[in-house]
């Protein structure tokens, strides 16, 4: 039964074990959205406008951390993909453990880290002084809990890599609903406020990673192998670092985008912070179909390329624009045609007119180019399975580059608008820089397992 997981990605049809394998990626990384949307539609509609936009100055802050977990959880399970892929059971177990043991570690130093440093942070991004006490609240509970919301992404993408991507669906939605049913008492009849809403995201994370580690050890224990497995290997932790440390800095370059140019956002007061606010949360909702593409097509490719075919990637690269084209065409349609009650559900128009438009114009204006976001993500996602780093994280970093320095010198001049007219150009260099290396055929000798 284990194995059925692993000949579904490379045997199937590419275009069908694809779609269906990013399928419960995408209704689960919704859900883990909802984390956030609860938050935020609950504060703001309990609390008050100033508790949103605090909320809000700490997204962007945590949203790093959360992809720097996502990324680094699909970067080291590469290899335990690969393994899977070539049946090399015993490595591909010793692959989970090392990196289960590494990231345990890493999590909690970047969870002290976090804490001291976040009223600093807020500082510099020029948080606004009314909103300054309740955004520290919440970002130091938050990292209370970084160690759950590490492990639980990281315990994620290792079920990924197996293959078994409907587990964390199943995990999500009990953690997402715990957590919607903890903010209401917290928030609303406890009377919390944005403390609250902090503390009912670190317990439901927290309730998720206990089980998840629970279920992956029982899955593990479902491939036999014959030698012991080791622990920890420091030449799978070397190899994994080089693979995961690129993919931290693709999955973290639209939350570090949103973080460096928070502050450009700032300057034009609370009520356009709130507004804008309430775009983020809709375009992180919106673009989870294209990154868990993306990230499908990273496991997809990895483990093609441990079974030693290459073709089929081509062919699953293909199907993938087409899921993609799909998904764009939908997200058009809702941001075009329903913006206002989708906005309105985290900003009331009649209470504040000025996030209210923030809010739609935002909207509005990014849903236009999701399409070139998830046609990077299924690019780079090829490049990032089959190992070769270099090439997508340069086109990464180019991406941030052209997003920061267009909100920085251009916004103060021209207006808030021109903060996200540069996000879809970033999309299209990056896509450009990763599509041509992929033409190139390079990725196809990458390969880490022999």
């Amino acid at each position: 039964m284990a194995q059925n997981a692993k000949e579904n990605l490379i045997t199937q049809p590419p275009a069908r074990s694809l779609f269906f394998f990013a399928l419960p990626m995408i209704i689960g990384n919704l859900f883990q959205q909802f984390y956030n949307m609860a938050d935020s539609i609950i504060v703001g509609n309990l609390v008050g406008e100033d508790a949103l936009a605090a909320v809000g100055a700490s997204y962007s802050f945590t949203t790093v951390f959360i992809m720097i977990a996502i990324g680094g959880g699909i970067g080291a399970s590469v290899l335990t993909s690969q393994h899977l892929g070539a049946g090399h059971y015993r490595e591909m177990k010793s692959s989970v453990y090392t990196f289960l043991i590494t990231f345990a570690v890493f999590s909690t130093l970047l969870a002290v880290l976090g804490f001291a440093v976040n009223p600093t942070v807020l500082k510099l991004l020029k948080t606004p002084d009314n909103i300054m006490a309740d955004a520290v609240s919440y970002l130091q509970i938050y990292f209370v809990g970084l160690p759950f919301m590490f492990m639980y992404n990281i315990l994620s993408a290792n079920f990924n890599a197996l293959g078994r991507s409907k587990i964390p669906l199943v995990l999500l939605i009990f953690s997402s609903v715990l957590n919607v049913l903890l903010d209401i008492w917290m928030v609303g009849s406890l009377g919390m406020g944005v403390a609250g809403a902090a503390v009912a995201t670190v317990i439901a994370q927290g309730t998720a990673a206990v089980i998840s580690f629970g279920i992956l050890m029982r899955l593990l224990a479902t491939y036999k192998v014959a030698a012991k497995v080791e622990r920890f290997r420091a030449d799978m932790f070397v190899t994994g670092v080089k693979i995961a440390v690129p993919s931290i800095i693709q999955q973290s370059i639209v939350s570090v985008g949103m973080l460096l140019t928070q502050s450009a956002v700032n300057q034009f007061g609370s009520s356009a912070l709130a507004g804008y606010s309430a775009g983020m949360r809709l375009e992180s909702v919106c673009i989870v179909p294209m990154i868990a593409t993306g990230n499908a097509m990273s496991t997809f490719t990895a483990q093609n390329l441990g079974a030693g075919k290459p073709e089929r990637v081509r062919q699953g690269y293909h199907a993938a624009h087409g899921i993609i084209a799909g998904f764009g065409v939908v997200l058009i349609a809702v941001s075009q045609l329903f913006y206002a009650p989708i906005v309105a559900a985290f900003v009331e128009q009649g209470a504040s007119a000025v996030a209210f438009e923030t809010g739609t114009a935002y909207f509005r204006f990014i849903g236009l180019f999701f399409s070139m976001l998830g046609f990077k993500a299924i690019t780079d996602g090829i490049l990032r399975g089959a190992g070769d780093i270099r090439v997508y994280m340069l086109a990464n970093l180019i991406n941030l580059g052209l997003r920061v320095a267009v909100a920085q010198l251009c916004s103060p001049i021209w207006g808030i608008r021109l903060i996200w007219y540069a996000v879809p150009i970033g999309w299209t260099a990056n896509y450009l820089i990763s599509y041509f290396w992929y033409r190139t055929g390079n990725w196809k000798k990458k390969c880490l397992v022999k």
